[in-house]
């Protein structure tokens, strides 16, 4: 379903122009002008945040509120009642629905049990936003019952359960969409297209990193999951990681786990993913006091580089070794209108794909080859 290379090594790109006469001197106003331009057409954003006409409205519901996304994935489809109907929300922990029946997004709508969603007469939809080890059991009963999913990330603690999910969606003919939150960021989808169109040449080095700082009830929280913050939030990064190269040869997991008197909390990781012609690193630290602000991506090929910094909201620096287009040589800002928000896209691409008007761009093995990453990153594999 990708059209990108999967080996770091990349398609022939599209044909460039190249000028073989000495251009007129430029000065830095004119330079400014014409890259802000150029940049901004790159920017264009490559998945248009309006509803698909005509407006038939999708029936979705969602089971969870316990999730981290929950609460926002719950609130981007609420913002679009033409395109769904929503019919209820499942929370099977009684005082966790007692603790946000009354708070925004959750105020005013229909509580059901899972069975009473399930059974719902015209659903098409559920998404899964429960705690992470429920994720996938949860999604495999929406799909026994022949719904299309939205699961939240990362896709549990087994490759194995994974694998089935994907399996069962693909025997029955339905759809899973992995949440994972950057594939609609208009930064990464320029990296997409930058990639696709071999603007860099052969990618060689790929680095991001994902953090925040981490008290110590949150720190309680996440030693839960062994794979501490790798696993829980650095997959965002690794799901784009995959995306751009595919899946990597091997991966080397570092994990510290910086106070080990307090708990067993993995709080400072560094993955290495290694390719044929690529070295990638990840890194997720969760004592670092700007570990938000940090945040970023980039990847470097042997015709140039691009920058993500930071993430959210985005913003972007290509450099470039050679014209490409009506970008010049060297570095430029790249800016990005604001978004709808986070989840919106995702919501409105699912609404396309399930009224069979495109399919996604990730499809299960690129889910599935993510998730393997993930945990081996995690060194839960």
């Amino acid at each position: 379903m990708h059209n990108h290379a999967k080996s770091g090594v990349h398609q022939t790109p599209l044909a460039r122009r190249h000028i073989d006469t000495p251009r007129p001197a430029m000065n830095r106003r004119q330079f400014t002008a014409r890259a802000s331009l150029a940049a901004a057409a790159l920017a264009a954003p490559l998945v248009h945040l309006q509803p698909a006409e005509p407006p038939r409205r999708l029936r979705i519901g969602q089971i969870g509120t316990q999730h981290p996304h929950a609460a926002g994935k719950l609130a981007a489809v609420l913002k679009y009642p033409e395109t769904f109907e929503f019919i209820g929300i499942v929370e099977a922990d009684a005082d966790r629905r007692e603790a946000v029946k009354n708070e925004p997004p959750y105020r005013g709508l229909r509580w059901l049990q899972e069975e009473e969603l399930l059974a719902t007469e015209g659903l098409r939809a559920v998404a899964v936003e429960t705690a992470i080890a429920e994720l996938v059991p949860t999604a495999i009963r929406c799909l026994h019952a022949g719904h299309h999913v939205h699961v939240d990330k990362p896709a549990g603690d087994s490759l194995d359960e994974c694998r089935a999910m994907h399996r069962l969606a693909t025997e029955r003919g339905l759809t899973v969409q992995m949440g994972y939150m950057f594939r609609y960021n208009p930064a990464f989808q320029l990296a997409h297209r930058v990639v696709r169109e071999g603007w860099l040449g052969d990618i060689t080095e790929v680095s991001g990193m994902i953090g925040k700082y981490a008290d110590d009830a949150s720190r309680r929280e996440f030693a839960t999951y062994p794979g501490g913050g790798m696993f829980e939030l650095a997959c965002h990064l690794i799901d784009q990681l995959v995306y751009l190269l595919g899946a990597p040869a091997k991966v080397t997991a570092h994990t510290r786990r910086s106070f080990p008197a307090k708990d067993t909390f993995a709080d400072n990781q560094l993955a290495v993913f290694d390719y044929p012609q690529a070295i990638a690193t990840i890194r997720c630290n969760h004592i670092d006091p700007f570990g938000t602000e940090r945040r970023q991506f980039s990847l470097t090929g042997t015709q140039g580089t691009l920058e993500i910094r930071p993430l959210e909201p985005p913003r972007a620096r290509l450099g470039l070794d050679r014209p490409q287009g009506d970008l010049l040589r060297g570095y430029q800002d790249v800016g990005f209108p604001p978004l709808a928000g986070r989840y919106d896209a995702e919501f409105l691409d699912l609404a396309r794909v399930l009224r069979g008007e495109k399919s996604f761009a990730w499809d299960a093995a690129h889910d599935i080859a993510t998730h393997q990453a993930v945990l081996r990153a995690a060194d839960m594999l």
